[in-house]
């Protein structure tokens, strides 16, 4: 234990010689014969100076040096025993990686090899019991489901949507499905799993399972024996050579991988065998790791809060209370960010002054609460964001200035006629100001800009059409065509209202596109 012992903060046992400062202060103010030995005498100042007797022997000096000691020893951090994570085994964050290839359509597993995949995902999702869980999909390309979340119901209604005709390229890169899962799990406070539910891992992948940081489970969906692919239209799939495609789960080439690699390795059961088991690797993975990387160290420096307080309650005696804590109290009574400050600021700086003290802090908002002159009030307005209330207070004077304030206010609004009108006053006032002839010319450009779009954009029509047709070689207006390619995910995400499998389906398309540009 003793060779354990360390301070969790360090650094701060820098403030240590604070009481030391105090100490060596209070003993050059109470040696009075230093003090008076510069103008009198050395055998008179004999005769004069008494030495003090009796009364406590504890000085305040000695007490606010203890006090402080105390403190900064325990915020450091002393410590010698290690504490367990704050996260419990079945909470650990879970990747779940689902093969949505063609193959997984296989038919060897009733009622599929995806649909039983589906099934597991709820049967682990229950098991977890709210833990926190991200599902990612991969083929050809690999794409993210839902991030990591607690929302059981919104992973199995997402996992139930899974499809192999979601993906837009064929193909299996197993490879891209942990890239994607290593940086939702980089994202988490503890350690995470990557489970991979799939019908085969190719031998790309194999490096890319050994170099992983994080635990990985395959569990192999599919029989030795293997089944026919069924295709979405109930038929079944062919091969290049136009016969039945049958697909086969090579157990033998997964375990293989399983002990290059350390993957954990295991098949689909019809029980919740496989269930328990992934809970269990999910378990081992994350003990493993703690204890590699260890346990957050205890911190007990709050021990230190009981001989804290008595020294505390010491220093409630006659006086020492005015000495120690009299220059603390007028400092938090003082400080402008104080809501007890108000009336004895009002007594000693004016509204304006403390306005400016909060405008030097950045703090925009209350500045603009404390200003008094218009012109100061608009700056803070503007600093804060607030720009029409920015303007209201600038209209108040009549200067070069404040015109030109306003226009920039109008300009942040949008309002661009206004913002030249503001600009025009301000020139009227100071003539050839250059600041103000510049930004007149920007406001007249956005303001041109803005008509031409207004002028573009086609009138909505009062009355329903009776039908509509579509011009595809009409006229695209001067801001060009969007490439579909460029919208997010995100933008689906907040503007469609499909289908989880609709909306995944459109999601991972434009991603792929993106991908290929």
């Amino acid at each position: 234990m003793i060779a354990d012992f360390h301070f969790i903060r360090p650094w701060l046992l820098l403030l240590l010689l604070l009481p030391a400062l105090i100490l060596w202060l209070a003993s050059r103010s109470g040696d009075v014969r230093s003090q008076w030995k510069s103008m009198i005498a050395p055998h008179l100042l004999d005769s004069l100076v008494l030495d003090g007797s009796g009364g406590s022997g504890i000085r305040p000096s000695w007490l606010l040096a203890g006090i402080l000691l105390l403190g900064i020893v325990g915020a450091a951090g002393p410590t010698w025993q290690r504490e367990p994570p704050p996260f419990v085994d079945d909470t650990a964050p879970l990747v779940i990686a689902v093969d949505l290839s063609q193959t997984m359509d296989a038919i060897d597993v009733t009622p599929s090899r995806i649909e039983r995949a589906k099934l597991k995902i709820k049967d682990v999702i229950d098991a977890r019991q709210g833990a926190r869980t991200a599902i990612v999909a991969y083929a050809g390309t690999a794409h993210l489901v839902l991030p990591p979340t607690e929302d059981a119901a919104l992973l199995e209604s997402y996992s139930d949507a899974l499809a192999t005709r979601l993906m837009p390229k064929p193909g299996k890169d197993t490879a891209a499905a942990l890239s994607l899962a290593d940086n939702l799990l980089e994202k988490e406070e503890a350690t995470g799993t990557i489970l991979l539910l799939t019908d085969g891992v190719e031998d790309a992948a194999s490096k890319a399972i050994e170099s992983n940081s994080n635990g990985i489970i395959i569990l192999g969906v599919g029989t030795s024996a293997g089944g026919p692919v069924k295709t979405p239209d109930g038929g079944f799939a062919s091969d290049a050579s136009g016969s039945r495609l049958f697909s086969k789960l090579d157990l033998a080439r997964l375990k293989k991988i399983g002990k290059e690699t350390g993957a954990d390795v295991a098949t689909v059961t019809d029980d919740d065998t496989d269930v328990r088991w992934i809970a269990e690797r999910v378990h081992s993975n994350f003990a493993q790791k703690q204890a590699k990387e260890g346990d957050r160290w205890h911190d007990l420096g709050w021990w230190l809060v009981v001989p804290l307080s008595i020294a505390m309650a010491l220093s409630f005696r006659s006086g020492w209370v005015v000495r120690t804590g009299l220059l603390l109290l007028a400092v938090h009574l003082f400080s402008p960010g104080s809501a007890r400050a108000s009336g004895l600021m009002d007594m000693w700086l004016t509204h304006d002054q403390q306005g400016r003290i909060a405008f030097e802090r950045g703090e925009f908002d209350a500045a603009a609460g404390h200003f008094i002159d218009p012109m100061w009030k608009g700056v803070a307005l503007f600093r804060a964001g607030k720009f029409q209330e920015a303007v209201d207070a600038f209209a108040a004077v009549d200067t070069a200035e404040s015109w030109y304030d306003q226009g920039n206010a109008l300009l942040r609004l949008g309002k661009y006629d206004e913002a030249i009108a503001a600009y025009g006053r301000a020139l009227e006032k100071r003539k050839d100001w250059v600041e103000a002839v510049a930004n007149l010319a920007i406001a007249q450009q956005l303001l041109k800009v803005q008509k031409e779009k207004q002028e573009d954009e086609p009138e909505q029509p009062s009355e329903a059409p009776n039908s509509v047709q579509f011009d595809d070689k009409g006229k695209q207006g001067k801001e060009g065509t969007i490439n579909v390619a460029e919208q997010t995910s995100e933008m689906w995400m907040k503007n469609i209202n499909v289908s989880p499998a609709d909306l995944m389906a459109r999601k991972f398309s434009i991603e792929a596109g993106r991908k290929t540009q």
